[in-house]
């Protein structure tokens, strides 16, 4: 099988490798010119995923055309504010034996489509099937350093969940499928809002019952509005729903939570952002959940104060009064 994996962030990097570890052939399209020549020279993305050795099977290039043409399967993994330009620029090299997989959290600001919304956008129609995503609890240092982990891939057409499904699957990276596309995507971007609403809580000094309570009320939120958008609720009690959401609300490797906690102990957003050269997906994400919540009447209470921290210069701890202080109303949702 020969792949080509498109972005060479961390995650990027982090599945490039261990695509090429399994023996395939791997073709890395690169942003960065030094981060190119790091590769090629020192076998190693120094930039975005220090320490970790990457195979001699992974090709790095700047050259997009290169790397997309001429694969059994392309691996999109850009952060989502750049998806549609990158991806407009290789979406005639599929054919229709091309497995085509985002592995990218995000919902567009413009659009609120998910990744596979824009590919969908983008591609023929014969090709929609052919769109698979990869999602789940999973930081790239964990997976680079080849620790357990289990992901989802989802897909309408089972047996190109499958295909990817076998493709990278390894003794320590464990791949579970399912159908449900809507879901798995939503899990994926929604968790990162409610990762910087936990790392804002860590930031104030709150306590382990202020964490479990903002992520159990996140889950709900999710749900509300995949349900409203089709998705199995189901799917949010797996591992691209709650095992995905606790783990960026608990993990200090987490990049939306390093926001929200540096928001909590006073940071402001701005200066936070420019000190940062990977990309936290939530902020962004934050504005597209809220405006959609906004627009289909979903009740997401968590989201809009982060939103109003983010966007609106609330301070966090009026953002928790508001919180606390709205309606008392029965837990579960009863429609």
């Amino acid at each position: 099988m020969k792949i080509g994996v498109i972005g060479a962030g961390a995650w990027g990097t982090a599945l490039a490798n261990l695509l090429a570890n399994k023996g395939l052939e791997v073709a890395l399209w690169v942003f960065e010119q030094e981060v190119c020549a790091d590769i090629l020279e020192a076998r190693e993305n120094k930039i975005f995923l220090p320490g970790i050795p990457l195979s001699e099977n992974i090709q790095p290039s700047n050259d997009l055309d290169q790397v997309a043409a001429n694969k059994d399967m392309l691996l999109l993994v850009v952060p989502s504010h750049v998806f549609r330009s990158v991806a407009v620029r290789m979406v005639h090299h599929p054919t229709e034996k091309t497995l085509i997989v985002s592995a990218t959290k995000g919902i567009e600001n413009k659009s609120h489509l998910t990744m596979s919304g824009v590919l969908k956008q983008l591609l023929p129609p014969r090709l929609e099937n052919r769109i698979a995503v990869l999602s789940g609890p999973s930081f790239a240092k964990e997976v680079a350093r080849e620790m357990p982990t289990a992901v989802t891939v989802a897909a309408r057409d089972p047996e190109v969940a499958r295909e990817v499904q076998t493709a990278f699957a390894t003794p320590y990276f464990r791949v579970y499928t399912s159908y449900d596309v809507v879901g798995v995507e939503l899990g994926g971007a929604v968790k990162n809002v409610m990762a910087i609403a936990a790392g804002i809580s860590d930031g104030l000094g709150l306590g382990y019952d202020t964490r479990a309570a903002l992520i159990t009320r996140g889950v709900t939120e999710i749900q509300r509005l995949g349900i409203r958008l089709g998705a199995n609720p189901k799917t949010f009690m797996g591992l691209a729903g709650i095992g995905d959401l606790v783990l960026t609300c608990t993990g200090t490797l987490s990049r939306n939570w390093m926001v929200g906690y540096k928001l909590g102990q006073g940071m402001r957003l701005e200066t936070i952002l420019s000190d940062m050269r990977t990309v936290a997906e939530g902020v962004k994400t934050t504005k597209s959940v809220y405006n959609m919540s906004q627009n289909m009447g979903v009740e997401m209470p968590i989201t809009e104060q982060v939103y109003r921290i983010l966007y609106e210069d609330l301070g966090p701890r009026e953002a928790l009064q508001a919180l606390m202080g709205r309606d008392l109303k029965h837990e579960i949702d009863e429609e």
